[in-house]
């Protein structure tokens, strides 16, 4: 019967080892994927800013050395980072692309004019600035009009706060779980080994002595943890740039590497604190209450 309860009481502490591993883990790689929303967040910003596309529609009618120096004019300005000139060829080309069909044929005529996609640097990009560049362009007696998403920089930015909260929240949750986790972890294991604790503590052993063992394998299931993190946070960071390989533009070796320093250190305290005190808790176990 004792034998019994012994291997039950070791396959749940395998059982909590492993749920706590797991749990530290998904802590740390939330924690981190925040830290690079955090970490990343005005670069992102500017990224996305300066790919907000701003179509200058030239008139029916203009030629294309006055297209082609118009958009000289907008490369040697201080608020552009990029200029296309699109001709109506190259913009039916991408109408019919997006329409899947042809309606050229189908109309007879080309009715699209030539354009100018202007990409404005990301301390140009709000709302006050183009609207500025706006007016100054349309003093071009060749440009028609002027077409922007107005709204798109604010959305942006707007959803990149809401999802740095919610990553936020879910880690703090997953904290203190984890927390708990660990103090359940511990005390099982402290609880399974309660008869060998007490007798080193009847012939003298300190505290201190008794607890070092326990303390050291939860810091090392945080360093694993830490690890296993990390190398999910850089799968992650592969795997993103190789779908947008636009993103190999914000890579920071620095900012990666203290990052990974952060989590690294992160996983250690966290499991050192919740160990130390789930140890300094059930080391105070009376000898009357070894049986229950």
């Amino acid at each position: 019967m004792a034998r019994k309860e012994e291997k039950y009481t070791k396959r749940r502490l395998r059982s909590s080892y492993a749920t706590t591993l797991v749990s530290i883990t998904l802590v740390l790689f939330m924690m981190g994927l925040f830290g690079l929303v955090v970490l990343h967040a005005k670069k992102l910003s500017d990224y996305v800013r300066e790919n907000i596309s701003i179509s200058i529609i030239m008139k029916e009618g203009v030629k294309e050395a006055g297209i082609i120096q118009l958009q000289k004019m907008l490369d040697a300005s201080s608020f552009a980072k990029s200029t296309e000139y699109i001709t109506r060829e190259q913009a039916a080309r991408e109408m019919q692309e997006e329409l899947g069909e042809d309606f050229i044929g189908f109309l007879g005529y080309n009715p699209l004019l030539p354009s100018i996609d202007l990409r404005v640097k990301a301390n140009y990009a709000n709302q006050d600035s183009i609207t500025v560049i706006e007016e100054r362009l349309l003093e071009n007696t060749d440009v028609k009009e002027i077409f922007y998403q107005k709204s798109l920089v604010h959305l942006i930015n707007r959803n990149i706060q809401r999802i740095g909260l919610v990553i936020l929240g879910f880690s703090v949750l997953l904290m203190i779980i984890s927390i708990a986790l660990i103090n359940n972890t511990i005390r099982l294991s402290v609880y399974s080994k309660r008869f060998l604790i007490k007798s080193m503590q009847l012939v003298g052993a300190t505290r201190g002595f008794i607890a070092r063992p326990f303390i050291f394998k939860g810091i090392m299931q945080g360093i694993y943890s830490a690890i296993i993190a990390i190398l999910l946070l850089s799968g992650i960071i592969y795997f993103s740039q190789g779908e947008f390989p636009e993103l190999v533009n914000l890579q920071d070796v620095d900012l990666f590497a203290s990052l990974f320093g952060f989590v690294l250190l992160l996983g250690l305290i966290m499991a050192w604190i919740s160990t130390y005190f789930a140890v300094r808790r059930y080391l105070r176990i009376k000898a009357d209450n070894l049986y229950y």
